[in-house]
Formats: C-alpha cells, sequence, structure tokens
C-alpha cells in the first residue's frame, strides 16, 4: 500500500506510483465504458442490440472528461476543506450521460472522479471512506443526467439533478468526517446544517453561472449541434 499512498500525519496521499496508476485506471475505465453502450441495429424483421462504441463517440467522451478536468483548474474561489467554483467543470461530465445514456455516463463520472481525487493529490483525504464520498460516488453522481438521455430540456433538468446528488454525497461525507473541522467562527445555531451550507454554498453557485450560460441563444444552438455531432 506505501508504494501507492503516503500516510502522514494521519492524512493519505498518492505517490508518484498512485498517481499513474489512477491515470491507466481512467483510461481503462473510458474504454470499458465504451463496451458497456448498446447500439441499436436493424434486422430484417427486428430490432437487435448489440455492444459496442464508435471512435467519434469515444472521442466525444474523452474530449469532454478532459475539458471538464482542464476547466477544474479554473477556479471563481475555493473552499478551505475542499470544493470550489470552476468554469462550468461538472457540465462537461454531464454531458456524456445526456449524450449516451446512464450506463456510460455513470462510468465517466467515475472515472472523472479519479482523476479529481489525483489532481487534489489527497491534500483532502482523511479515510478511503471519506474519499469514496467525496471523490468516486459524487463525481460519479454527475452521469446521472444519462436518464434524462434525449428528453426535452434534458441537458438542464439533468444537470439540476446530478449536481443535488453529487452534493448530497458531499453533504453525507461531511457529517461523517467533517465536522470537527467546523470553523469557530460558524453560528452555533446552525452547526447540524454546516455540512449542507458548506457543501451546496459552492456547487449551487457554480450551477447558477452554468445554466445562465448554457440558457443563452449561441451556447444553447452550439451545444445542440455538438450534441448531433456526438451521436452520429
Amino acid at each position: 500500500m506505501s508504494n501507492f499512498i503516503n500516510t502522514e500525519d494521519g492524512y493519505f496521499s498518492l505517490t508518484q506510483t498512485g498517481t499513474i496508476c489512477i491515470g491507466v485506471l481512467i483510461v481503462l475505465l473510458i474504454v470499458l465504458s465504451a463496451f458497456l453502450r448498446k447500439k441499436p441495429v436493424e434486422g430484417e424483421h427486428e430490432k437487435k442490440e448489440k455492444k459496442g462504441f464508435s471512435a467519434r463517440q469515444i472521442v466525444f467522451c474523452a474530449a469532454a472528461l478532459a475539458l471538464g478536468f482542464a476547466t477544474s483548474y479554473i477556479k471563481v474561489f475555493s473552499m478551505p476543506f475542499g470544493g470550489s467554483v470552476t468554469l462550468c467543470s461538472m457540465l462537461f461530465v454531464v454531458l456524456i450521460g445526456y449524450w449516451y445514456g446512464p450506463e456510460v455516463g455513470l462510468m465517466s463520472g467515475f472515472a472523472y472522479g479519479f482523476l479529481e481525487f489525483a489532481q487534489d493529490g489527497g491534500n483532502y483525504i482523511l479515510s478511503p471512506m471519506q474519499a469514496c464520498m467525496d471523490y468516486i460516488f459524487a463525481f460519479a453522481a454527475l452521469g446521472l443526467s444519462g436518464f434524462f438521455y434525449q428528453k426535452k430540456n434534458g441537458l438542464i433538468k439533468g444537470y439540476i439533478v446530478a449536481i443535488l446528488v453529487r452534493g448530497l454525497f458531499h453533504t453525507i461525507g461531511g457529517y461523517l468526517y467533517w465536522m470537527d473541522y467546523m470553523p469557530d467562527n460558524f453560528p452555533k445555531s446552525l452547526a447540524a446544517i454546516y455540512p449542507i451550507v458548506y457543501n451546496y454554498s459552492y456547487i449551487l453557485a457554480e450551477a447558477v453561472i452554468t445554466l445562465i450560460v448554457i440558457s443563452l441563444p449561441p451556447v444553447k444552438k452550439a451545444l445542440v449541434r455538438v450534441g448531433m455531432m456526438a451521436r452520429e
């Protein structure tokens, strides 16, 4: 375990080997999600389903994850114990589910969680289960947008549901692991809702920015066009 994770002063952090292994795992997850995708095929008398994913679709998934990861570095502000308002980084992960459905969306969100974990380098890790709540499960939830696949206003609905569930995982982790880190100046009368206030403050702030951006006519038109290209 020491080859992959450092445990100093009670905190967990990734070694260089651990970071490389996570990168390899992410690539494998993307490839696996490609084969989990089912595509309808017309037969002479019936429709059959086969597993497969086109090169174009793999490229779009990889590009969306890369854009999400890149924009996660562009931060409007950061919270003291993890979490930040970024340049619409969650949107790019949500788009994958909206394009290709929940299976690919959840798998891509799962992979993105490992990317975020590697990005932070273990700076906000208290235990393996807390890491799962704050990274793996939370970012996998962004793939829930896939349940709104090809539905009317599906992107907006899927985005809202996805980010709310992401916040739920962070909040549960907050109650289980982060209550001892509540600032002394936080109102004691509101201590019971500290994880809710902490986590949804930055998630909803980014959500408002993102929803305004994607509601702009040029952006909306561009997203429709990209979505059509992604599904070809």
